[in-house]
Protein backbone atom coordinates (compact mmCIF):
# COMPACT_ATOMS: atom_id res chain seq x y z
CA UNK A 1 0.00 0.00 0.00
CA UNK A 2 1.07 3.56 -1.04
CA UNK A 3 1.65 6.26 2.03
CA UNK A 4 -1.35 8.14 0.42
CA UNK A 5 -4.14 5.12 0.64
CA UNK A 6 -2.35 4.50 4.28
CA UNK A 7 -3.24 8.02 5.36
CA UNK A 8 -7.13 8.22 4.23
CA UNK A 9 -7.58 5.11 6.79
CA UNK A 10 -5.83 7.36 9.24
CA UNK A 11 -9.85 9.37 9.52
CA UNK A 12 -11.40 5.62 10.36
CA UNK A 13 -8.76 5.05 12.60
CA UNK A 14 -9.31 8.20 14.80
CA UNK A 15 -12.95 7.70 14.93
CA UNK A 16 -12.68 3.97 16.10
CA UNK A 17 -10.35 5.18 18.92
CA UNK A 18 -12.81 7.82 19.66
CA UNK A 19 -15.26 5.55 19.77
CA UNK A 20 -13.24 3.61 22.05
CA UNK A 21 -12.76 6.06 24.16
CA UNK A 22 -16.02 6.90 24.92
CA UNK A 23 -17.72 3.61 25.04
CA UNK A 24 -14.75 2.86 27.68
CA UNK A 25 -15.10 6.26 29.29
CA UNK A 26 -19.41 5.45 29.82
CA UNK A 27 -18.71 1.92 31.30
CA UNK A 28 -15.94 3.15 34.25
CA UNK A 29 -18.59 6.21 35.19
CA UNK A 30 -21.39 3.74 35.36
CA UNK A 31 -18.45 1.06 37.31
CA UNK A 32 -17.68 3.80 39.36
CA UNK A 33 -21.38 5.25 40.42
CA UNK A 34 -23.77 2.67 39.90
CA UNK A 35 -25.24 1.28 43.14
CA UNK A 36 -24.49 -2.03 43.94
CA UNK A 37 -28.15 -3.90 44.12
CA UNK A 38 -28.35 -7.13 46.11
CA UNK A 39 -29.96 -9.71 43.06
CA UNK A 40 -32.77 -12.08 43.76
CA UNK A 41 -34.74 -14.53 41.62
CA UNK A 42 -37.79 -11.66 41.48
CA UNK A 43 -35.59 -8.94 39.94
CA UNK A 44 -33.81 -11.16 37.90
CA UNK A 45 -37.41 -12.57 36.34
CA UNK A 46 -39.27 -11.43 33.07
CA UNK A 47 -41.55 -8.69 33.54
CA UNK A 48 -45.15 -9.19 31.63
CA UNK A 49 -47.35 -6.76 32.73
CA UNK A 50 -46.98 -6.73 36.19
CA UNK A 51 -48.06 -10.39 36.99
CA UNK A 52 -45.59 -13.27 37.58
CA UNK A 53 -43.91 -14.24 34.28
CA UNK A 54 -45.97 -17.51 33.12
CA UNK A 55 -43.03 -19.40 32.07
CA UNK A 56 -39.49 -19.28 31.62
CA UNK A 57 -39.53 -21.39 28.48
CA UNK A 58 -38.84 -19.38 25.15
CA UNK A 59 -41.54 -20.40 22.65
CA UNK A 60 -40.27 -22.27 19.42
CA UNK A 61 -39.81 -20.04 16.22
CA UNK A 62 -40.86 -21.65 12.88
CA UNK A 63 -37.76 -22.33 10.58
CA UNK A 64 -39.84 -20.58 7.78
CA UNK A 65 -39.36 -17.31 9.31
CA UNK A 66 -35.61 -18.31 9.31
CA UNK A 67 -35.75 -19.33 5.84
CA UNK A 68 -37.69 -16.33 4.47
CA UNK A 69 -35.31 -14.22 6.59
CA UNK A 70 -31.95 -15.64 4.38
CA UNK A 71 -33.68 -15.01 1.47
CA UNK A 72 -34.51 -11.52 1.60
CA UNK A 73 -30.70 -11.22 2.65
CA UNK A 74 -29.93 -13.21 -0.48
CA UNK A 75 -32.08 -10.83 -3.06
CA UNK A 76 -30.88 -8.03 -1.04
CA UNK A 77 -27.29 -8.81 -1.77
CA UNK A 78 -28.16 -8.75 -5.28
CA UNK A 79 -29.95 -5.00 -5.07
CA UNK A 80 -26.70 -4.12 -4.17
CA UNK A 81 -24.14 -5.61 -6.21
CA UNK A 82 -26.54 -4.45 -9.38
CA UNK A 83 -26.38 -0.96 -7.38
CA UNK A 84 -22.70 -1.15 -7.65
CA UNK A 85 -22.83 -1.98 -10.89
CA UNK A 86 -25.04 0.78 -12.32
CA UNK A 87 -22.58 3.47 -10.56
CA UNK A 88 -19.35 2.14 -12.59
CA UNK A 89 -21.76 1.24 -15.61
CA UNK A 90 -20.75 4.24 -18.10
CA UNK A 91 -17.00 3.37 -17.07
CA UNK A 92 -16.76 -0.64 -17.72
CA UNK A 93 -19.17 0.23 -20.48
CA UNK A 94 -15.94 2.34 -22.08
CA UNK A 95 -13.20 -0.68 -21.16
CA UNK A 96 -15.12 -3.94 -21.56
CA UNK A 97 -19.08 -4.20 -22.48
CA UNK A 98 -18.75 -7.82 -22.81
CA UNK A 99 -17.08 -8.70 -19.22
CA UNK A 100 -19.78 -6.63 -17.85
CA UNK A 101 -22.54 -8.27 -19.42
CA UNK A 102 -21.06 -11.62 -18.78
CA UNK A 103 -20.58 -10.85 -14.58
CA UNK A 104 -23.98 -9.19 -14.31
CA UNK A 105 -25.78 -11.94 -16.71
CA UNK A 106 -23.80 -15.12 -14.38
CA UNK A 107 -24.88 -13.31 -11.69
CA UNK A 108 -28.49 -13.08 -12.18
CA UNK A 109 -28.77 -16.12 -13.60
CA UNK A 110 -27.10 -18.05 -10.61
CA UNK A 111 -29.54 -16.05 -8.34
CA UNK A 112 -32.53 -16.99 -10.79
CA UNK A 113 -31.85 -20.46 -10.35
CA UNK A 114 -31.67 -19.84 -6.68
CA UNK A 115 -35.26 -18.36 -6.80
CA UNK A 116 -36.60 -21.44 -8.87
CA UNK A 117 -35.40 -23.55 -6.59
CA UNK A 118 -36.44 -22.10 -3.56
CA UNK A 119 -40.01 -21.79 -5.76
CA UNK A 120 -40.08 -25.35 -6.39
CA UNK A 121 -39.45 -25.76 -2.68
CA UNK A 122 -42.28 -23.79 -1.79
CA UNK A 123 -40.21 -21.64 0.41
CA UNK A 124 -41.60 -18.80 -0.61
CA UNK A 125 -44.92 -19.42 0.82
CA UNK A 126 -46.00 -17.66 4.44
CA UNK A 127 -48.85 -20.20 5.14
CA UNK A 128 -49.06 -24.27 4.20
Amino acid sequence: MELGQIVQYLAVLILLLAVLAVVGGMLGVHHLIAKRARRSAVKDSAYECGLPAMTDDIPPVSVRYYRVAMLFILFDIEVVFLYAVAVVYREMLLESPMLMLVAVLGFVLVLGVGLAHAWRKKALQFVK
